[in-house]
């Protein structure tokens, strides 16, 4: 049987800011590890390919070196060959992943030229899937080589990800991989690619732009819509939204998350707010801005905490989208019945009945978080509303 040929590419860079409260990657990945951002996208790739590690000999993967592909693939067993070669990624096949994080300077020496590069020698190789990893920077990368030319599926390990070409989760992508090698009739479709301006971002504004299509795997269930744009602009909602949180709050610390709807409580609170990243407060008090995850954590440790989020409209992720300052260490460590979700009833039913969606990087973490939470929609006006199994086995 003529072998699945699937294209693998990593953006060892994606992410990076996140953590560190840099709400991107473009442009500021020397700054982020300095900050003491650790890469992850390898990881991300790694859960997706993990959901057909038992079909290695029905798969030829085709990559580029190092980090950008050749590492993982190795590592886990898979038969590669590498049809480009990234002059900052030279090493050992099979290298220690773990080394791979500490090895900044091979990281650093990937650009988005390695990337293009990279499509256009895969693009030669009669590939049946063009699997990647990265943020919508990578996927308008992708596009800028690929157009419409073959299929491709992104696995979500940027900062932000606006673009329709990604799965909802690392393995979310792997599943749909695992579809097309078990011969389910999957259908293909067009998906926007989208992005926005990270300088305007990294001041509070959203300023998003279509770059064009390109063909993914049609399949709903696994692959996020594109994020809807626009503020919510029901001022009376929002308000009762505001008032029943404030009522709550006493002595506790009180985690700020990203978003409009957050915002809004922030505003009524008249505390300045940083609209894309994460502020702490207490006693109704400002007390830090913008933080990173080990910031975070350092406020917090031992402290009575709640953490107040929302969900990205449309797509319904209320964790890994843009907040990656939330990390896994810090869910654990303030527990689940300490998170407070907030959202309009409108964003709720724009979902038309798909749950809520976590993706923390830690799968476990995942799973543990999944079940039914009160929503607060309004004052002492309340939702039940599902966060589903990120795998989304059935």
């Amino acid at each position: 049987m003529k072998p699945f040929r699937l294209g693998l590419l990593i953006n060892p860079l994606a992410g990076l800011g996140g953590s560190v409260g840099l709400k991107g990657s473009d442009g500021v990945a020397e700054e982020a590890l300095a900050k003491g951002a650790e890469p992850k996208a390898h990881l991300r790739m790694q859960q997706a390919l993990e959901l057909v590690s038992a079909y290695k000999d029905r798969i030829q993967i085709v990559t580029s070196s190092g980090c950008m592909g050749e590492d993982i693939a190795v590592k886990m067993g898979f038969n590669t060959q590498v049809v480009h070669h990234c002059i900052g990624n030279q090493n050992q096949p099979g290298a220690d992943l773990s080394e791979l994080n500490k090895s900044t300077q091979r990281v650093l020496n990937t650009t988005q030229q390695d990337t293009r590069d990279a499509v256009k020698a895969l693009l030669d190789q009669s590939l049946d899937l063009l699997l990647f990893a990265g943020g919508d920077g990578t996927a308008r990368d992708v596009y800028s080589i690929v157009d419409d030319a073959i299929p491709v599926l992104g696995v979500p390990a940027g900062v932000k990800i606006h673009s329709g070409v990604y799965g909802i989760t690392p393995k979310a992508s792997g599943l749909v991989l695992k579809m097309l090698l078990d011969g389910e009739l999957v259908s293909l479709m067009t998906a926007d690619v989208m992005d926005i301006d990270e300088t305007a971002f990294r001041q509070g504004t959203v300023k998003a732009k279509r770059f064009g299509e390109m063909l993914v795997p049609a399949e709903p269930r696994y692959v996020q819509a594109v994020k809807m744009g626009g503020k919510e602009t029901d001022e009376l909602v929002l308000a009762d939204i505001a008032a029943d949180v404030i009522e709550s709050m006493d002595d506790e610390i009180f985690i700020m998350g990203s978003g409009s709807t957050v915002a809004a409580i922030m505003d009524d609170l008249y505390l300045d707010n940083t609209l894309l990243g994460v502020d702490v407060i207490q006693d109704k008090q400002l007390i830090a801005t913008d933080v990173t995850a080990q910031e975070l954590l350092q406020i917090t440790s031992g402290k009575p905490t709640k953490l107040v989020i929302t969900l990205i409209g449309g797509q319904g992720h209320v964790l890994g989208r843009g907040n990656q300052q939330l990390s896994p260490a810090l869910i654990k460590q303030l527990g689940k019945d300490n998170i407070l979700i907030v959202a309009t009833k409108t964003k709720l039913k724009a979902l038309e009945g798909r749950p809520l969606i976590v993706d923390s990087g830690d799968p476990e973490l995942d799973v543990a978080l999944t079940g039914y939470y009160k929503v607060i929609t309004g004052y002492h006006d309340y939702v039940m509303y599902q966060v589903a199994n990120p795998d989304l086995v059935e």
